[in-house]
């Protein structure tokens, strides 16, 4: 089988060819490359596109998911690091009181829920657009 221009992959495998660049992007399908940059789509990625479908819809998933399950398997120390982070015990920092330690807590998740929210947001407008697109 011939490789597949983008074009050609989208029309096969349902994803567009903006969602291919986005998945190309996210490490998830790297297709090769023509002697002029062109990306080329064989049977192994197409295979990928399709069971990367099926993953998605049977674990209701979002790219980001699996892109960061991908990222959690080839990072070393990564997933031991989340995994420590798991296990490990809350402990209070040494320069705040038992008495602050909740309010100090509660700040920071604040902060961080707010960044992480404004994050979310932006990857899920990203995403949903995407998949519209799709």
């Amino acid at each position: 089988m011939a490789s597949l221009t983008i074009q050609e992959a989208a029309e096969t495998t349902g994803w567009s060819p903006r969602m291919l660049r986005y998945i190309e992007a996210s490490g998830l399908v790297t297709p090769a490359r023509s002697a002029s940059g062109y990306r080329l789509y064989g049977p192994a990625e197409l295979q990928r596109l399709r069971t990367l479908g099926e993953l998605l819809e049977r674990f209701d998933l979002a790219l980001s998911d699996v892109a960061f399950a991908a990222r959690l398997a080839d990072s070393d120390g990564l997933f031991e690091a989340v995994q420590e982070w798991f296990s490990a015990p809350a402990s209070r920092p040494e320069d705040v009181s038992a008495d602050d330690w909740l309010r100090f807590e509660q700040d920071k998740h604040e902060r961080l829920l707010a960044v992480a929210g404004r994050r979310s947001n932006e990857l899920e407008l990203m995403e949903n657009e995407l998949m519209e697109s799709r």
